[in-house]
């Protein structure tokens, strides 16, 4: 059981953070989300600031969560970890340049005040776009499979470039702290309500998911992971992928490969529906166990 902890979370309010939020509030934690608006949960303290500030980060993880904390007249209380979601969330929905200043500057701003605050624990936000085929000009293949956490990155874009510069960036700043710094690579969030509307259309269409390599991450299972992560101390910095077990499609995965990545290396056997994003890293080293397997809610 994790002990009970009080968390700045950045981003709490976007799509992922809005289900691993709750999951950490429902496990007794205390949660600041700091997001440019608010998390409409009764259980939640929002700060509205921009990560791209570096003042608005230092000030606001040497913040009062609320009013409460004004009452035992002993200051302000230390954040025990910082979780750090906020970014523009993909290409396309800001100019290139935008995109990477926001997600580098930012992630930036949020370590480097989080390290020199003294705040020992820091979960921070990569992708399953690093691994370079999900926004590719044209149709990439890996160099091989299963992805998993040593792969050589290589994206061609500004997003997935954007988080592999904020994983070095991470990695400095635990080489020079001995802190913990864990980037999560996420998978293809989903949400609860999106299984029997999306998920039947990608299983008539598989070739929609062969640029997530068909991966995905229950947004719930995102929430255990990062408690997990909350929990195991001691790792300095680490990669970890965070994907559910098996791939996101009704195809086994000898099948899935044959037919969308045929010629690319497998360099280990794989089990019959074992997912092409690896998660064996969180399974063995966190303690990750998958609650929400696709199969729970739709059919195929």
């Amino acid at each position: 059981m994790t002990s009970k902890k009080r968390i700045l979370f950045t981003g709490g309010s976007g799509k992922a953070g809005k289900h691993v939020v709750p999951y950490l509030l429902d496990r007794g934690h205390r949660v600041v989300n700091v997001d440019l608006k608010p998390l409409d949960h009764p259980d939640v303290d929002n700060l509205t600031a921009d990560i791209t500030d570096s003042g608005q980060m230092f000030n606001v993880m040497s913040s009062y969560a609320n009013f409460d904390e004004l009452e035992p007249g002993t200051g302000v209380p230390a954040f025990d970890a910082v979780v750090h979601f906020a970014a523009v969330p993909r290409i396309l929905i800001h100019p290139d340049n935008e995109t990477f200043r926001v997600n580098a500057i930012g992630t930036y701003n949020v370590i480097e005040a989080a390290v020199k605050l003294g705040i020992r624990k820091i979960v921070i936000a990569s992708s399953e776009t690093t691994y370079g085929i999900c926004f590719a000009d044209g149709r990439a293949d890996p160099k091989c499979l299963p992805l998993d956490e040593d792969y050589d990155i290589d994206p061609m874009d500004s997003y997935g470039l954007s988080k592999v510069v904020n994983e070095k960036t991470a990695r400095a700043f635990a080489l020079r702290s001995g802190f913990d710094i864990y980037a999560l690579r996420i998978g293809n969030v989903v949400e609860p309500h999106e299984y029997e509307r999306d998920f039947p259309t990608y299983f008539a269409n598989p070739d929609m998911r062969r640029r997530n390599a068909f991966c995905y991450i229950d947004a719930r299972d995102l929430g255990q992971i990062v408690d997990r992560c909350l929990a195991t101390d001691g790792l300095g910095f680490q990669v970890f992928n965070a994907g559910n077990d098996t791939n996101g499609m009704n195809i086994p995965t000898a099948e899935l490969i044959e037919r969308f990545f045929p010629g690319v290396l497998v360099t280990r056997a794989m089990g019959e529906n074992e997912a092409l994003f690896s998660n064996r890293k969180i399974r063995e080293v966190l303690g990750f166990s998958e609650e929400h397997d696709w199969r729970k809610y739709v059919g195929g």
